[in-house]
Parts: structure tokens; sequence; C-alpha cells
């Protein structure tokens, strides 16, 4: 019978590599999926649904909560997670001013560097079990989970504006 106190080391391993192989699918599909022919540029999903007006651009901070997600379950630290989520918040902002956006989603690409961040993180600590102590991670995953929300609730009050401005 396994000791709590004392995970498993194989099984730490195993986990960290099937995090690392969903973390990098993840950021393919968002931000690598299409390259353009002749050229090294590449885009991904992210790019497309972030031209829908409105939803576009949360629809893409909501998938790109998934690399967030990961690195939480991974248990990378706060700092990281945090680091991440500032990247997912200005490519959500900005990815949200009208065609600026689409063109700055497009060069800023938040979930490849999001992905090599916590990539680079499971590659230094693949093979280290974690460590005994818990993290407090309730006010991390509240921000993460806040964010989004938040941005669509602007964006919802933005457009609601902007059409009592254009007919009334």
């Amino acid at each position: 019978m396994a000791d709590p106190t004392h995970p498993d080391p194989h099984a730490h391993q195993q986990r960290l590599l099937a995090a690392r192989k969903r973390v990098a699918l993840i950021a393919h599909g968002l931000d690598g999926l299409i390259g353009i022919p002749g050229t090294r540029l590449r885009f991904g999903l992210d790019s497309i649904i972030g031209l829908i007006p409105g939803i576009g651009d949360f629809a893409g901070m909501l998938m790109g909560g998934a690399i967030l997600t990961e690195g939480l379950r991974a248990g990378a630290p706060n700092r990281l997670i945090a680091r991440m989520l500032g990247n997912t918040v200005i490519d959500g902002l900005v990815g949200s001013v009208p065609l600026l956006g689409d063109i700055f989603d497009f060069a800023f690409r938040s979930n490849a560097m999001n992905a090599r961040l916590l990539l680079d993180h499971l590659d230094r600590h693949t093979q280290t079990p974690a460590g005994a102590k818990p993290v407090r991670r309730g006010p991390l995953l509240f921000l993460v989970l806040l964010v989004p929300v938040a941005m669509f609730a602007l964006a919802v009050y933005g457009m609601v504006a902007l059409f009592q401005h254009l007919y009334s």
C-alpha cells in the first residue's frame, strides 16, 4: 500500500508528462494550427474565434484558461500562474479592440507564451516529485475564473452602452 505522505515519484512524473502533452496540444490548436504558406507565420483557433465581435475574445480567453488550469493541476508556482494570467489578460484586453486587437492577437500569441512558460517549468520539474508542503490555490483559482467573466461583463456593458448611444 502506498504511503500518502510520500507521493509515488513514478506516478508524479507520469502526471507531469501527461500535462505536458495536453499543454502542447492546446497551445498548438489555439496559436499554431494553421501555417501561412511561404512563411513561418502560424495562427490558430484563438485568432479565428477572436474575429467574432463581442464573444470571440472572451471565448479565446476561456480556451486559453485551459493552459492555466493545467498549470494549477501540475502544481506550478503561484508566481508562474500569475504571469500566465497576466499574459491572458493583456491578450483579452487588447484583443477586444476591433481590428487592432485582431492583429495584436495574431502577433502576441499569449497561449503559446503561456505554454512555453509552463512547459519550461514542467521540464525542470519532471524528474522531482512534488513537495509535501501544500499550496493555497483558492485565491489564484478565483482570479483565473474571475478575470474572463469580468472581461465578458465589461464587453457586454460596452456593447449595450454603444447601442444605447447609437439608437437613442
